[in-house]
């Protein structure tokens, strides 16, 4: 018996992209009046390394430069390539709104991309030294600065071998720190201010351990660029 046809996610992404064309539909006059910001945003420029990738412990300059220009470049590429078929899918009155939700759920999953990455970056190049603040106001929210770290390690040998993101974060809402354990680029906790933010996608450490995360994840905290951690502390006392 013949199986009805689900189509997958990058598909429906190219019918929302060639919808116009296929549904012989040319925008309409009025769309050409501004587009809403969120959609029509200009193109973000890739973010430079704060730091010499060569000059890392445990990380290679060939996996830091192969992580910052194909998972985080590529992401921003397409970033901009989804906000650009958003902007011409909004213009088609006739697009069928799940196609459209399929762009935005794209839109979605690079922007968390980008966003983190940019975080992640930012925190590596240092000694891996927190100052005495640092030490105390993470230690003050969890009990003590080792019990905050256990647990930051522990989750992250927990996503070893799959995807996804750890990360200290501060609840602007429910007003305290906490260690958030994300499954992809979209689930990012709400009203949560990244305070840390280690990757552990395998694109993140495979070429340098292959499979043992664990050492990987020493590697990350002998990297940690405390002062960017302490900026970013910084920023939430201030609000």
């Amino acid at each position: 018996m013949h199986r009805p046809h689900n189509p997958g996610r990058r598909e429906l992404l190219a019918l929302a992209a060639a919808a116009p064309v296929a549904l012989g539909v040319a925008p309409r006059a009025e769309a050409s009046s501004p587009t809403p910001a969120s959609v029509a945003a200009a193109g973000h420029v890739p973010k430079p390394l704060t730091f010499d990738p060569a000059k890392l412990k445990g990380l290679s300059e060939r996996l830091i430069r192969s992580h910052w220009e194909n998972n985080y470049g590529g992401s921003v590429k397409a970033l901009a390539a989804t906000r650009k078929h958003l902007a011409d899918a909004l213009a088609n009155p006739d697009l069928p709104p799940y196609l459209y939700n399929e762009l935005k759920r794209e839109h979605l999953l690079r922007t968390g991309s980008v966003v983190l990455h940019e975080h992640y970056f930012d925190n590596l190049g240092g000694d891996g030294r927190p100052d005495t603040d640092t030490r105390r106001i993470i230690g003050d929210a969890f009990g003590s600065f080792d019990r905050w770290e256990a647990e930051f390690r522990r989750m992250g040998l927990g996503l070893g071998g799959g995807s996804g993101w750890v990360v200290l974060g501060y609840n602007t809402h429910l007003q305290h720190f906490e260690n958030y354990w994300m499954a992809d680029h979209a689930h990012a906790p709400a009203a949560t201010l990244p305070i840390l933010v280690l990757d552990m996608y395998e694109h993140a450490y495979q070429m340098d351990y292959g499979a043992a995360a664990a050492k990987y994840v020493d590697a990350f905290f002998e990297n940690i660029q405390w002062d960017a951690v302490a900026q970013r502390l910084e920023r939430v006392r201030k609000s």
